[in-house]
């Protein structure tokens, strides 16, 4: 399982991670970057978000429907 984690970094800024989780502890951190803007965070979650909707595979073959 894969959520984002944002949090307060030593500087005031807004951290922003990807954590992967399993079987409750986690075992991979992907760090995406810091920023202290509103529009510098929205960024950031963006780019963490397409990180874990890469990992992700569709539950339909979209493609098979395009065929009937």
């Amino acid at each position: 399982m894969a959520y984002i984690r944002k949090f307060e970094t030593s500087s005031g800024a807004t951290g922003i991670q990807v954590l992967y989780k399993e079987q409750g502890k986690v075992v991979k951190t992907i760090h995406i970057g810091s920023a202290s803007s509103e529009k510098g965070i929205t960024r950031l979650l963006r780019k963490a978000q397409s990180i874990i909707d890469a990992d992700k595979s569709p539950l339909f073959d979209l493609d098979e429907f395009d065929k009937k």
